[in-house]
């Protein structure tokens, strides 16, 4: 059996090559799923035109499906947003909505093209929110399809209207960077745990 792959998609409104924190912290992310022979790859969204919509092609110009191929090629999805006046960013919220449409994309069992894949989450920001924006990430793609892990996400908040970003933090924390480990090492498990044995077909 061919171990799990991960893709993170980073939703920062910064384009490459700006220094971007939502950047890192995914990064830090699969480092530590790579502890679990898990590779991964980063795809920062806002690199690419996503044309607004909810089906999974959205016409001439629209690169969502490049990016809904290393999707569907991946066994866990990792969103990693910043937080935007106590939101997840624009970005994020696209991508919920592109994704969307794989609820009407099933497979030869019935089950729609995200049941299978694991879905975790990274946050950072200057101000509080994390834990909201997790819940709505964590709704959506529950909805979707993903799976949850158990302590399942990671994020940073700053003190509020400061002007430390987590790319600043030199070290990381010791409690985030237990809580990254967490959630890569519980998505590692689950992702190998649905590859052996799937959900069962729909009726």
């Amino acid at each position: 059996m061919s171990n799990p792959t991960a893709l993170a998609l980073v939703c920062t409104l910064q384009k490459s090559p700006a220094e971007s924190s939502s950047d890192l912290i995914a990064r830090h992310a699969l480092d530590a799923l790579a502890e679990s022979d898990i590779k991964g790859e980063v795809v920062r969204v806002v690199d690419y035109d996503v044309h607004a919509g909810v089906s999974t092609d959205e016409g001439s110009g629209d690169q969502w499906p490049a990016i809904r191929e290393r999707i569907l090629s991946a066994d866990i999805l990792l969103v990693s947003t910043p937080t935007w006046v106590g939101h997840m960013s624009s970005v994020a919220q696209r991508v919920l909505e592109r994704l969307d449409a794989e609820l009407s994309e099933t497979d030869d069992a019935g089950r729609p093209s995200m049941v299978g894949k694991v879905g975790i989450a990274a946050v950072v920001g200057n101000e509080d929110g994390a834990h909201k924006i997790v819940g709505d990430l964590f709704q959506a793609l529950n909805d979707i399809g993903f799976s949850v892990p158990a302590q399942g996400c990671t994020y940073w908040n700053g003190e509020a209207m400061g002007g430390t970003d987590y790319r600043d933090l030199d070290p990381v924390p010791d409690r985030i960077v237990s809580a990254t480990k967490a959630m890569a090492r519980n998505a590692a498990h689950l992702a190998r745990l649905l590859s052996a044995q799937g959900y069962p077909a729909y009726e």
